[in-house]
C-alpha cells in the first residue's frame, strides 16, 4: 500500500522512483513544493490552496523528508523535481512526438529550453515567457487562449516557486481540455546548464540545496534560512498516514 501524508490539509503522495511512469499517464496538475515553500502556507494563502488543489503533491523537500521521520517517525520518499526531470527525459526521448509547452521567466531560459526539447527530439516545443504576475490576482488569458490552441500533451510551468503552483491552478481550473501541468520551476535549468550544476548523486544525498547555495548565495541564503519556519510546523501539528 503506498501511503499518502496529510500535513495541514495537503495531502502528499509516496511515491518511488519506480512510479513514474504510471505517475506521467495521468493528466493532472502536479506540485513539488519546496522547503521555504511549505514554510510559508501560514503566509501565503494563495499558495497554500494551489497546494491543496493539486492533483499529485510529491516529497520534493528533502529537509520536510527529514523532519517527518526526525519528529513523527514517519518515513516517505523523497522525490524532487530535479528527479522527476530525470525522468520525465527519459520518457521523453521514447516518446517524443509529445506537444510540450514551456512556461519560461526569460527569454535565455526560453531559448534554452527549446534547444534541450529539441536536441531530446521533440519536435513540437512552444515557449511562453512569462509576465511578471501578481501573486495574489494571477490572471493571463493569452496563456489559456496559447493552451487551448495547440492543446500540449504537457505544460513545464518553470518560473519561480510560490507563483508557479498558482498559476498553475488557475490554468488547469480555465483550460478547455486535460492536460498535464509540471510544476518543477527551475528544475530543467539543471539540465541545460542554466542553474548550478545538481546531479543524481547530489540529489539522492539531499544536498541540492547546498549547491544552489553556493553557486548563488545572495539569492538562497535568505529562502532557506526561511525554511527553518517548517520545524515548529512540522513539530506542533499533526501528521496522518493515509494508506491507499
Amino acid at each position: 500500500m503506498k501511503k499518502k501524508i496529510f500535513f495541514k490539509n495537503i495531502i502528499l503522495s509516496n511515491f518511488n522512483h519506480s512510479d513514474f511512469n504510471k505517475i506521467i499517464s495521468k493528466k493532472g496538475y502536479f506540485t513539488f513544493p519546496s522547503g521555504p515553500g511549505l514554510a510559508s502556507i501560514k503566509l501565503n494563502k494563495k499558495y497554500f490552496i494551489s497546494l491543496q488543489k493539486s492533483d499529485l503533491v510529491f516529497f520534493d523537500s528533502g529537509f520536510f523528508v527529514i523532519l517527518l521521520r526526525v519528529f513523527k517517525g514517519i518515513k516517505v520518499n523523497k522525490f524532487s523535481g530535479y528527479k522527476f526531470i530525470d525522468l520525465f527525459i527519459k520518457y521523453i526521448k521514447k516518446n517524443n512526438r509529445k506537444i510540450i509547452l514551456c512556461i519560461d521567466p526569460n527569454f535565455k531560459f526560453s531559448q534554452s529550453n527549446k534547444f534541450f526539447l529539441n536536441k531530446l527530439g521533440v519536435k513540437k516545443v512552444y515557449n511562453y515567457i512569462a509576465p511578471k504576475y501578481n501573486p495574489k490576482n494571477i490572471k493571463d488569458s493569452n496563456l489559456v487562449n496559447l493552451i487551448n490552441k495547440i492543446k500540449p500533451d504537457f505544460v513545464l510551468n518553470n518560473i519561480g516557486g510560490g507563483t508557479q503552483e498558482i498559476l498553475g491552478l488557475y490554468l488547469r481550473e480555465r483550460i478547455k481540455y486535460k492536460t498535464t501541468i509540471i510544476c518543477t520551476g527551475a528544475a530543467i535549468s539543471f539540465f541545460t546548464g542554466d542553474q548550478a550544476p545538481i546531479n543524481n548523486l547530489v540529489d539522492r544525498l539531499y544536498l541540492g540545496w547546498l549547491v544552489r547555495l553556493i553557486f548563488n548565495p545572495f539569492t538562497f541564503f535568505k529562502r532557506y534560512f526561511i525554511a527553518l519556519r517548517l520545524i515548529p510546523l512540522v513539530l506542533f501539528n499533526k501528521v496522518k498516514i493515509l494508506n491507499e
